[in-house]
């Protein structure tokens, strides 16, 4: 986080104000201090505007054929709700897409979640258990096997309200102007 906010030449005040995260807990994650949560990750990765697999640590490849084993995949699991979020694509350069599994534990959410920099798409389909998609004002139950898609213009959140895990594929789509 530290190299890519120097390479952007933004000061700790300058960050804080882009991402909306106290410039504290951005001093304390930068030390190795505290793990931030999924929702103060997206804002990191909002401000220093990246996906949140290169905030990770996601490495450009330009090969045509990758394979992604199992144990090697980028990985975040949020330290206080248990939220995983596993990266399943390869991260070629200048790519536009990714491909995600998310896991929420029963009764646990992603928290809110900001909108994107630039115009974004995600569709997900529900693999098992229950997943309930709240964008603007709206909530949306999904059941296995149930997908959506949305655009996302406005905060949203996922949550699992079940009493059963709930995992779901979700594809990030950055439209470029």
């Amino acid at each position: 986080m530290k190299r890519l906010r120097t390479q952007g030449g933004l000061t700790l005040e300058e960050f804080a104000a882009q991402s909306g995260v106290s410039r504290a807990m951005l001093s304390k994650v930068e030390r190795g201090e505290k793990s931030p949560t999924l929702a103060i990750i997206v804002r990191i990765a909002k401000g220093l505007n990246v996906s949140m697999s290169t905030l990770m640590g996601a490495e450009p490849d330009p090969a045509q054929v990758a394979v992604i084993r199992s144990a090697n995949r980028l990985a975040f699991r949020d330290p206080e709700t248990g939220f995983e979020r596993h990266n399943l694509s390869p991260s070629h350069l200048d790519n536009d897409l990714e491909f995600l599994l998310h896991r929420i534990p029963p009764g646990e959410s992603s928290g809110e979640l900001p909108p994107y920099k630039v115009a974004t798409e995600k569709y997900l389909v529900v693999h098992e258990g229950q997943l309930t998609l709240q964008t603007g004002d709206a909530n949306y139950v999904l059941e296995t096997g149930d997908s959506f898609y949305f655009d996302v213009r406005e905060p949203y959140r996922f949550t699992n309200a079940g009493k059963t895990p709930c995992a779901y594929y979700l594809v990030i789509r950055r439209r470029r102007s």
